[in-house]
């Protein structure tokens, strides 16, 4: 159990810093397209493209963190009316409709990125698919942290604060 948890916390560590690196670039990049666009007054056409891209991947990895936290949004009225094993069961139905819902969208997001991979970024000159790519990666990542946190039982994770930039 010592190595699951110790894979499950370094997965999970590293999803969190790529999420921060990508939302400080993205914030970067913007920052610059503004510098450009209204002091150099000669916009660059890569920063929005990137800036998008970026802030798609770090909202998908952020799913798969809030996840794994616990701090997706709930009804709580009728948890706190159940105790013991019903509020278990409540707990793992929840928990197995989101699951498959990440499955299905992981499912449809990579049918999309499938489809779309002959298809570049005129500013990026990288393919599109790679910006598609973040919903399955974030949904199966979902599930992943879907399941550790089932695993985990209903207390709640434990926030690492060693990760926050």
């Amino acid at each position: 159990m010592h190595i699951v948890r110790f894979l499950d916390r370094g997965l999970f560590r590293l999803v969190s810093i790529l999420a921060q690196l990508l939302i400080v670039s993205s914030v970067a990049a913007a920052f610059y397209q503004v510098l450009a666009r209204f002091v150099l007054q000669s916009p660059a056409d890569w920063s929005e493209a990137w800036s998008r891209a970026s802030l798609i991947w770090a909202v998908l990895l952020g799913v798969a963190l809030a996840f794994r936290q616990g701090a997706m949004l709930s009804v709580e009225m009728l948890r706190s009316r159940l105790r013991g094993a019903s509020q278990r069961v409540l707990e793992f139905f929840i928990m197995a409709t989101c699951a498959l819902f990440m499955g299905f969208l992981a499912w449809i997001g990579g049918s999309m990125a499938w489809r779309v991979r002959f298809q570049t970024m005129p500013s990026l000159e990288v393919s599109i698919s790679w910006v598609y790519l973040a919903i399955p990666v974030g949904a199966t990542l979902a599930i992943v942290a879907i399941l550790a946190r089932w695993l985990e039982g209903s207390g709640e994770a434990p926030l690492d604060e060693s990760n926050a930039l």
